[in-house]
């Protein structure tokens, strides 16, 4: 079988695997029923419809045809690799330094992983999301993060 469109077919294979991951890991949490769902009903049913679509956009790779077949460009490793990074710093510094610190450290590392670094942009986008985060986590849905050091 030719695949049609590289993109296509490396980026639904992508989401395939990762859909399929999260409904295997899933399985590991209460389920519930549809009337009252249990921690694992969400994440299972969402992780099905990204294979679902995973597997969708595979099949169109392979049965569309594509002018060039969109062949697989360079892979963009520095920006990969800066937010992974951004993701587990933010992950171990959290419990450690609270919301209000650990939001604009992450902005600012993820924000070099762009072409364009401009400070201004970076504090201001630090301040909002810091806002926002605390309105909606610990406000809104009243989870237990910390929010500062210590605390």
């Amino acid at each position: 079988m030719k695949i049609k469109s590289q993109q296509d077919f490396f980026s639904g294979l992508m989401f395939l695997v990762v859909g399929l991951a999260f409904a295997y890991g899933a399985t590991d949490y209460s389920m519930g029923a549809a009337a009252r769902p249990g921690p694992g009903y969400f994440p299972l049913i969402l992780s099905v419809l990204l294979a679902i679509l995973g597997a969708i956009v595979v099949f169109t790779s392979l049965t569309i045809e594509v002018e060039g077949g969109d062949p697989v460009g360079h892979i963009a490793w520095r920006p990969l690799i800066i937010i992974v990074v951004a993701i587990t710093l933010f992950g171990a510094l959290l419990p450690r330094l609270g919301l209000v610190i650990t939001v604009p450290v992450l902005i600012v590392v993820v924000s070099w992983a762009g072409e364009e670094f401009k400070w201004l942009g970076v504090a201001i986008n630090s301040v909002v999301l810091t806002v926002f985060s605390w309105l909606v986590f610990v406000k809104g849905l009243g989870l237990t993060i910390p929010v500062w050091p210590g605390a």
